[in-house]
């Protein structure tokens, strides 16, 4: 099997080489749709294939069902040849444990699941629902001592308001952090927000979410989307717009979120094989600048509408 590779840009301070766009396997822990075990496989296999070497996970993807899935899938490939990131802290839609005991338990058992000795990132997830002096006092400090103990080499924190990553990597060293929805056609605010904060410091920042759960596809949108309907009219006049000259108004997010040189990586998932090959495709050739300039002209008017997440004083 011939491996591409992607252009790749440092993660921040640390000594990790990301690929400009990584695979999400939050699909393979079935939080979308159910998915078989032979598209499972084809998926990871594609997207080590193609140059996405970084492969994004979380205990709570599939209550731990990505991770178990990620650990059969890579069995067999040597460990250089790609990296690993995943979560702790949120197990449930509402079980949280940022605690120094469940950070060490957590980091074993995901070890364990994904028959390594080492993971390459690992993130506290979702820290918007719980008081951050937890984050800041207990779960870093608990992160850095099993960097320490070289079970992982970068720590950092992942979520969706974007308050919350100035206000822990002010208090507490992060190697990196990720966002997710923000840095898209519709809303860049992490890039206006949060990118000026966070270089200065040398912290990483990885984006999740080109399509914005779906927002910036042609595919109907989840029953459990979050965008203002304003959002969804905008987004939807702007994929017609793409259609009309021919192209698929993901290819162009895809494009846009990729192209900024400040993001390491950009991570998007799928199950489903062909989404990654076309991806790769996609992100291999030059945008259209014309059609990006039309196509933020008719998302200007909901430029950077977010919604809030987690506890009122996170946003």
């Amino acid at each position: 099997m011939g491996v591409a590779t992607l252009p790749t840009r440092r993660l921040g301070n640390t000594d990790l080489d990301l690929p400009i766009l990584s695979f999400g396997a939050s699909s393979l822990g079935a939080e979308f749709r159910n998915v078989e075990m032979s598209e499972v496989f084809a998926s990871v296999r594609a997207a080590l294939e193609f140059g996405m070497n970084l492969i994004d996970t979380s205990a709570y993807y599939g209550r731990g069902m990505s991770e178990v899935l990620l650990g059969i899938a890579l069995q067999n490939v040597p460990r250089d040849q790609y990296m690993l990131c995943t979560k702790l802290g949120r197990y449930d839609v509402n079980h949280f444990d940022f605690s120094a005991k469940r950070v060490a338990e957590s980091i074993d058992v995901s070890l364990h699941r994904l028959r390594t000795d080492h993971l390459d990132i690992v993130l506290c997830h979702d820290i918007e629902f719980i008081p951050l002096t937890q984050i800041i006092e207990e779960t870093i400090p608990a992160l850095r001592k099993a960097k320490e103990a070289g079970k992982v080499r970068a720590i950092g924190v992942s979520g969706y308001p974007m308050k919350v990553f100035g206000e822990v990597a002010t208090q507490v060293d992060l190697d990196c952090i990720m966002s997710y929805n923000q840095y898209t056609l519709q809303n860049t605010r992490l890039v206006d927000e949060v990118l000026p904060q966070l270089k200065p410091k040398g912290v990483g920042v990885m984006n999740a979410g080109p399509f914005a759960a779906r927002l910036l596809t042609n595919a109907p949108l989840p029953s459990w989307h979050k965008d203002s309907p304003e959002v969804q009219q905008a987004a939807r006049l702007a994929a017609q717009h793409c259609e009309k000259q021919g192209v698929d108004i993901a290819k162009l997010a895809l494009q846009f979120s990729c192209n900024h040189p400040d993001l390491a990586t950009t991570v998007a998932g799928s199950a489903n094989p062909n989404n990654i090959r076309k991806w790769a495709e996609w992100i291999s050739q030059p945008i259209d600048e014309d059609l990006l300039a039309d196509v933020l002209c008719i998302l200007q008017p909901v430029h950077n509408i977010s919604h809030s997440e987690g506890l009122p004083e996170n946003n």
